[in-house]
């Protein structure tokens, strides 16, 4: 849990919808930069297809004071997330140390804000919304999620998942599934969460003790660049993964944006 509860709880509250949904995102200085990658998501909330009215759920959570204070200079809604003795503020390389640890108290930081009674929708700073994707989304599902490669069944785990966006109800199964899956970052020492997540969907434990319900989002309306398809008339997001490197991210979603 957050220590500053306090000032968490007011921000969730600013940015709730009636069904006590927000939107988060999280950033760090290396993606705060004047015309980078900040810049260009919040733009998206503002040309994208029914996207601008979302833009007031929306909470950027900073990993850094650096980036809390870009944030604070062009968006209503930005929450410091401390972390003692660690420094979030440097481009963190996919894998490295401290992109670890980065997710992994991202992670930890989510299971608060389901233990706190808000449903999340997270995105990643490097996805482009085109159009308002909540109408794509499965009603009474626990957790959903976007994946790099799609098979176009919903409902199967052997997709490969990508957790850069899903939308997860806060419940008492969620809330222990996040606890479950956050303990399990020693068990699995040396992978990000995303990993650990394509093993445990098909744990048992899961399935049939918690119950979860799961969805794989189709790619055809939650899209990246591993897995295109022509029907551009139909994406809600466009996401930047199977790209290396900040520059090449930038150009590949101002090209989605523009095209």
């Amino acid at each position: 849990m957050a220590k500053d509860v306090g000032a968490l709880q007011r921000v969730l509250l600013e940015a709730s919808t009636e069904e006590k949904t927000v939107i988060l995102t999280t950033l760090n200085q290396a993606w705060a930069e004047p015309n980078s990658t900040f810049d260009l998501f919040l733009e998206g909330f503002h040309v994208g297809v029914g996207t601008k009215r979302l833009f007031r759920h929306l909470v950027v959570v900073c990993m850094d004071e650096e980036a809390h204070s870009r944030c604070l200079e062009i968006h209503p809604r930005c929450y410091l997330l401390k972390t003692e003795g660690v420094d979030f503020s440097g481009q963190m390389n996919f894998m490295t140390p401290y992109y670890l640890k980065m997710m992994w108290r991202r992670l930890e930081f989510l299971g608060s804000i389901l233990e706190l009674g808000y449903n999340l929708l997270l995105t990643d700073m490097d996805i482009m919304w085109l159009r308002d994707p909540f109408p794509h989304l499965f009603s009474e599902v626990d957790f959903q999620v976007t994946c790099d490669h799609s098979n176009g069944n919903t409902s199967d785990p052997g997709n490969l998942v990508n957790a850069g966006f899903k939308f997860v109800q806060a419940n008492h199964r969620t809330v222990k599934f996040y606890k479950y899956w956050y303990e399990l970052r020693w068990t699995f020492c040396g992978k990000n969460e995303q990993d650990v997540f394509n093993i445990i969907k098909h744990d048992r434990f899961v399935t049939e003790e918690l119950g979860l319900t799961m969805r794989f989002l189709d790619t055809v309306y939650f899209r990246g660049f591993c897995q295109l398809h022509r029907e551009m008339d139909k994406i809600c997001i466009m996401h930047a993964n199977c790209c290396l490197g900040l520059y090449n991210k930038i150009n590949g979603l101002r090209q989605a944006l523009q095209g």
